[in-house]
């Protein structure tokens, strides 16, 4: 079993929206996830307009994705990089401990996903 950022079995994000890389519900990654989308976060208009401004739309659904777009409050499995690029900016949102796998200490600091933007 996959591990979070405090040492304990990974947690679900979200079953709705379905998230994560392999669409189920967890953050949790492998070899094909180049993205590395391990950080279980939940969306603020801040974040959704911080994303969108860098390239990364996720406000707008992509019906051809299956995707209805998030929205604040959505829990979502976000790329490790991007995250701390967000904190960085000021515009990081809130991270789920429990549900964000312990590879993204590889791109932040437990210290800084505790307290977000």
């Amino acid at each position: 079993m996959a591990k979070n950022v405090l040492g304990t079995d990974l947690e679900t994000c979200s079953a709705a929206p379905l998230t994560g890389f392999y669409r189920n519900g967890c953050c949790d990654t492998g070899a094909e996830d180049v993205g590395v989308h391990v950080v279980c976060a939940e969306m603020t208009e801040t974040f959704l307009a911080f994303s969108k401004s860098v390239g990364n739309d996720l406000s707008t659904p992509a019906p051809q994705y299956g995707f209805d777009g998030l929205k604040p409050g959505d829990r979502w499995c976000l790329c490790a990089e991007r995250w701390q690029e967000a904190f960085e900016a000021g515009a990081a949102p809130t991270v789920v401990l429990e549900a964000t796998h312990a590879v993204a200490l590889e791109w932040s600091n437990l210290a800084d996903l505790q307290g977000g933007a």
